[in-house]
């Protein structure tokens, strides 16, 4: 075994989970790489042919890698594992009127799960990932903060990851940049590699349709929810709309026309199947409710405790006092938010150190 110790890889054929592995081997780890089989695209009924991390060239291409680079690679299928439980919460959050993130179920439940259990079997100390995110320690505390390229920061879809997930992590990727990895991928003599386009689709949505998804998962449901009411903030009938699992908080196309002003979906009420419009000051919040809660930078929050509160990926997010409740935190920003969707993540940042984090459950509190 390397002296640096053994690391197990997880290896999607992309760019970045691909120079992880090369990097790592080159800095004189032990490297096993490993790609999950998460998903099939045929099993989804989309219309897009096999692409991205669970495609047979992604996986053959990963392969090829680690067979140059003179590294072990095992493909490994949790597709049972996944799919019963991120396809299912998936659809069942949308049913509900809520708008989940599967990357961040992924990441908590999942794929971690299946990188640790796979780690111990292979004698891997460590477990490294392609993520643009940084792992730090203080107070014996080990938490996650933003990666050294802005726009490619990926801390907001890492903040359910337990101490015990961040005690294994590694993330080889987390003080360079995209531009940075191209180059590193040419220098290793992959020039293709380095051209590979970026990814940001649902892996089990390919066509990026994710109505159309629901549609193929819940058979009957397009007949079950058409026909529902569009109405706007004082209650009144705007409108027919095809279904209230086929929108989203802050969606402005799709929505008929007629109005005076542009429209967005401000509401969603499962239980009448009616969707609410309003114009875009009536998206404005400027308070939520927050559930499964997992703490990272400190054990526990503190009353009053200030963060900047990032509502989705990519938001530059607000700063915010937290108020915790039991399991639950209060947040009340101190200016106003557009398009807070329950189902969401708020991930609470202390500069760029991420406090914690937990799903969004309301956006109706205005404070």
């Amino acid at each position: 075994m390397s002296k640096k110790g053994r690391v197990l890889v997880a290896m999607s054929g992309g760019i970045d989970s691909t120079v992880a592995a090369m990097m790592l081997h080159e800095e004189g780890y032990e490297v096993v790489g490993i790609t999950m089989k998460t998903w099939d695209y045929a099993s989804a009924g989309g219309s897009k042919n096999e692409t991205g991390c669970c495609s047979l060239d992604s996986i053959n291409d990963a392969r090829q890698v680690a067979v140059n680079m003179g590294f072990h690679h095992f493909i490994v299928d949790i597709r049972e594992e996944f799919g019963d439980y991120v396809i299912d919460n998936f659809v069942e959050e949308y049913i509900a009127g809520r708008t989940p993130n599967p990357c961040v179920l992924c990441n908590t439940h999942i794929k971690w799960s299946a990188l640790l259990k796979r780690a111990d079997a292979m004698d891997c100390e460590f477990i490294a990932t392609g993520h643009y995110a940084i792992i730090k320690e203080e107070n014996n505390r080990r938490f996650i903060s933003k990666g050294r390229d802005d726009r490619k920061d990926q801390s907001y879809v890492l903040w359910g990851l337990s101490q015990a997930c961040l005690e294994r992590s590694s993330f080889p990727l987390g003080e360079y940049t995209k531009p940075e990895i191209r180059q590193l991928a040419k220098e290793f003599g992959y020039e293709e590699l380095s051209k590979k386009p970026e990814s940001y689709e649902i892996c089990f949505v390919p066509d990026n349709d994710y109505r159309g998804f629901l549609k193929r998962r819940v058979p009957g449901l397009e007949e079950k929810v058409k026909d529902g009411r569009f109405i706007n903030m004082s209650g009144e009938f705007l409108g027919l709309h095809e279904g209230y699992p086929f929108y989203t908080i802050g969606q402005r196309k799709g929505l008929g026309g007629g109005y005076k002003t542009p429209m967005f979906v401000t509401e969603i009420i499962p239980e009448s199947n009616t969707v609410v419009l309003g114009n875009i000051d009536e998206l404005i919040k400027n308070g939520m409710d927050v559930g499964q809660v997992n703490m990272m930078k400190y054990e526990k929050l503190t009353n009053n405790m200030e963060a900047t509160t990032q509502v989705r990926y990519n938001d530059k997010g607000v700063l915010a006092s937290l108020h915790p409740a039991g399991d639950q935190v209060r947040v009340e920003f101190f200016a106003n938010v557009r398009g807070i969707a329950p189902g969401q993540s708020a991930v609470f940042y202390e500069g760029d150190d991420i406090i914690g984090g937990g799903i969004i459950l309301n956006s109706n509190i205005n404070i």
